[in-house]
């Protein structure tokens, strides 16, 4: 085993924890697998064409059909409720939330939303006197809440721009 305490980046050495046993039994198991012929492959045939098995093959055929259905359902589903998504509706939340818990005055918080060509584009206004909190030192506050919008809005499959406004 190798000195890890040294050098933090080293790889561990995991040799000592293999056992010679376990790949042996490993190997033999494959290989059994692999000598398998053509005579095997019809004795599995000749198991499934029993009458009892045709029965249960039918019953988890039928339940297996019926699960196809409830999903094309759930889908379908799914598919409507995206059509009623207000454009930007993640990436507005994220930002009003975030805006509203870092300004003293939170009801001064407002965000519009409107839709360009590159995705959608949203415009936050805080009153005059958090200006300073919501852009930060040299601006590292409105760059991490650019950052946020656009991982909220990339969840919703959209590109999402910040301005912010007085």
């Amino acid at each position: 085993m190798t000195d890890s305490g040294s050098n933090p980046f080293a790889e561990p050495d995991f040799s000592s924890l293999h056992t010679s046993g376990a790949e042996d039994a490993v190997e033999e198991d494959y290989d059994e697998e692999d000598e398998e012929d053509e005579d095997g492959a019809e004795d599995l045939e000749d198991d499934f064409d029993e009458g009892d098995e045709d029965e249960e093959g039918e019953e988890e055929l039928e339940a297996l059909d019926q699960l196809a259905a409830e999903d094309e359902e759930a889908g379908a589903h799914l598919e409507a409720e995206e059509g009623n998504r207000v454009a930007g509706g993640t990436a507005r939340s994220v930002l009003e939330h975030v805006a509203r818990s870092i300004v003293d005055d939170p009801e001064g918080v407002a965000v519009e939303v409107s839709e360009t060509r590159s995705g959608i584009h949203l415009a936050l206004h805080v009153a005059q006197s958090d200006m300073g909190r919501i852009i930060g030192r040299r601006g590292r506050t409105a760059q991490a809440l650019r950052t946020l919008v656009r991982a909220a809005a990339a969840r919703d499959s959209q590109e999402a721009s910040v301005d912010i406004v007085d």
